[in-house]
């Protein structure tokens, strides 16, 4: 089934299927023994506050990603807006991106990313926690094809990061 990409600031639906499944992301996120994710999650009284800062803001895209006319995963995109010292910003930062367990490693991941590269032509960010090998792996494979290998890594206070340029698509997805 095909796999495709949608923003979900306009359907109450689809807002509240994310809401649904964010703890099971922040689930897998509480492995990583961070220190980062513990406060937010299941009774936590942020949480709604979270969201509506996703929802809401015009500096973040919430997208639905879809299997078929099944909801699989989500991702949210920012747009950074300080860059690191030294640096030019990127345009673009995926901030949030999951796919449930009973869809990984099916390709599901990779094809939503290139979908959502596309759609947001510019210079991307892409940084994953060291401590979590599965992300950092899945990165760094997904942005090497799709940069055709021209990309750049660092890697700095516990995170990998990747940066390159996407392309607007030139087919309508």
């Amino acid at each position: 089934m095909p796999v495709s990409i949608r923003d979900v600031r306009h359907s109450k639906q689809d807002r509240l299927w994310i809401e649904s499944v964010y703890g099971e992301y922040i689930e897998s996120l509480a492995d990583l023994n961070t220190g980062l994710f513990s406060v937010i999650g299941a009774n936590n009284p942020h949480e709604d506050e979270i969201f509506a800062h996703w929802f809401s803001s015009d500096q973040s895209h919430p997208l639905l990603i879809l299997q078929g006319m099944d909801p699989v995963g989500f991702a949210l995109v920012t747009r950074p807006r300080i860059p690191a010292a030294g640096e030019k910003a990127a345009d673009y930062r995926m901030s949030e991106f999951f796919i449930r367990m009973a869809h990984r490693r099916s390709g599901i991941g990779r094809d939503a990313a290139t979908l959502i590269f596309d759609r947001f032509a510019g210079d991307w960010e892409i940084v994953e926690y060291m401590r979590h090998p599965g992300s950092v792996s899945f990165w760094r494979h997904v942005v090497a094809r799709y940069s055709a290998g021209r990309f750049t890594e660092r890697s700095r206070n516990g995170e990998i990061q990747q940066r390159f340029a996407s392309r607007p698509s030139t087919s309508k997805k």
